[in-house]
């Protein structure tokens, strides 16, 4: 229970309408949820607009009403708190509801286009291998020390995430680790949370369809680091062009790591292969479980951050070295005949390239790479005919498939996809709309020693087509088909 004039101290302006000071019980933005003792945060979405559903919440007999607008008819007895922002508003009364758990331990949150799942699943599980309780956001899942919470979105809304950062808490969580993402930040999902550092990965063409323009997307990550406090760190990749830009206006205090460039955390590819990862890191040569480039950057991010979080950086060392990644990012199996398939969350033009180019640089001369890619309906559309140029252009044969078609008609996704391969490329394109079928095909061109990717869908265990999820576990799927088709 709190009051409601406690909870309104963190906004820096606010209009009263109706009861002072009612005590509050719960706080919701679903208006089904509404009721009495309960505060109802009148969003608006980029479909709908909570105002719209503020009748409904009265008629259920809903205690406090925060909207942008001023009611017309608001019954006795109920309180309209009036804000600018709605959203911004809900992460700072959420905040202060849940007794604020994020300045009760060392949050460190992960922004960038790709690495933010495995930068915060390795940093949830370095802490835990090093002996802390620790707390866990991501898009794979959310835990609490090892207690699995399934995940819904990248970041929750402001209520159940302060609501999870107070469960961490309650378990005696020191630490916790979170993917913040683009959405997130312009949606004030993460106002109200106090962040003991941030690490920005990279930024490539991703989320269009909602930020409109790249120079906008950038500016959206970026707010992460413009809201940083002096007693934060801020740690970015140099290597990345944006990398420094995070850095611009950030009271936090600056690191940066990098591969190629002169940064506070710095370290030397020396062996990259199906094995693992061989790199000079402090002065010394470290080996590491994960393949490829992209995870030598996650690697040092993960390094970095936790030095700068007061650990020793031999322990960090020897403990990441032991340590694998997340599910769904480079996960391979290999099948009786020798096939390798690996199966990676890609599903932007940039993580796609790094992925092929991994296994290019790890590939034998002889093996062919076959891969399978989609794109999601009813997201950025302007990625499809680039992956598919990409999937195209760096491996020996291609198949276009269905990714999570959701509402748009799978066959013209494939078409957009097909429209960016070369006419050079074409000989060694397939379109094959049933994703099941694409991954059999694969396994049926593939000779022993090749490598199929199936890129897209990583961790995921369902395909959402028309508003209906059904299982579909790109792993799963792979294995069983290597079992009736042994080479």
């Amino acid at each position: 229970m709190a009051q409601l004039q406690n909870l309104l101290q963190a906004i820096p302006s606010s209009q009263l309408l109706g009861p002072t000071n009612p005590e509050l019980s719960a706080l919701t933005m679903d208006s089904r949820q509404a009721g009495p003792g309960v505060a109802f945060f009148a969003i608006k979405g980029t479909v709908r607009d909570g105002h719209d559903f503020i009748p409904q919440t009265l008629e259920q007999g809903v205690s406090v009403v925060f909207s942008e607008k001023e009611p017309k008819n608001a019954p006795e007895g109920v309180t309209f708190v009036i804000v600018p922002n709605v959203a911004e508003a809900m992460g700072h009364v959420a905040a202060a509801f849940y007794g604020h758990p994020s300045q009760k331990m060392k949050l460190v949150g992960v922004t960038g286009t790709n690495g933010k799942t495995t930068c915060v699943t390795l940093l949830h599980k370095l802490f835990r291998e090093l002996g802390y309780n620790a707390g866990l956001l991501s898009t794979v899942q959310n835990q609490i020390n090892e207690t699995v919470i399934p995940a819904t979105h990248t970041t929750p809304d402001a209520i159940t995430l302060q609501a999870l950062l107070a469960q961490m808490v309650k378990a005696g969580c020191t630490h916790a680790f979170m993917e913040v993402s683009s959405h997130a930040l312009v949606q004030h999902r993460v106002t109200g949370v106090e962040f003991a550092g941030a690490v920005f990965t990279n930024i490539s063409h991703d989320h269009l369809d909602y930020h409109k323009t790249f120079d906008e997307y950038i500016k959206a990550k970026k707010l992460f680091f413009d809201n940083l406090s002096t007693k934060a760190f801020a740690l970015v990749n140099s290597d990345d062009k944006r990398g420094m830009v995070m850095l611009q206006n950030t009271k936090a205090d600056k690191k940066t790591y990098a591969l190629r460039k002169e940064a506070d955390f710095k370290a030397r590819l020396l062996d990259n292969s199906i094995q693992g990862l061989q790199l000079e890191l402090e002065g010394q040569e470290v080996w590491f479980k994960l393949i490829g480039t992209f995870n030598a950057y996650n690697l040092l991010a993960v390094y970095g951050a936790a030095v700068l979080l007061g650990e020793d950086a031999q322990e960090v060392l020897t403990s990441l070295s032991s340590l694998t990644s997340a599910a769904g990012r480079f996960d391979y199996v290999v099948s009786p005949g020798q096939i390798t398939g690996i199966v990676d969350y890609a599903h932007t033009p940039d993580a796609l390239e790094n992925v092929l180019q991994t296994i290019q640089q790890i590939r034998k001369p002889e093996q062919k790479v076959i891969t399978i890619v989609g794109c999601g309906g009813n997201r950025d559309a302007t990625k499809r005919p680039i992956m598919a140029d990409i999937a195209a252009r760096l491996s020996d044969r291609v198949i276009l498939t269905s990714d999570n078609p959701r509402d748009e008609d799978p066959q013209e996704i494939l078409n957009q996809m097909q429209a960016g391969v070369k006419h050079t490329d074409l000989r060694k394109a397939l379109s094959v709309v049933d994703r099941k079928e694409a991954i059999k095909t694969a396994v049926m061109l593939a000779d022993a020693d090749d490598i199929i990717l199936v890129a897209g869908k990583g961790h995921e265990t369902y395909q959402e087509v028309k508003g209906q999820r059904s299982p579909f576990d790109d792993k799963q799927i792979l294995q069983e088909t290597f079992a009736l088709l042994q080479k």
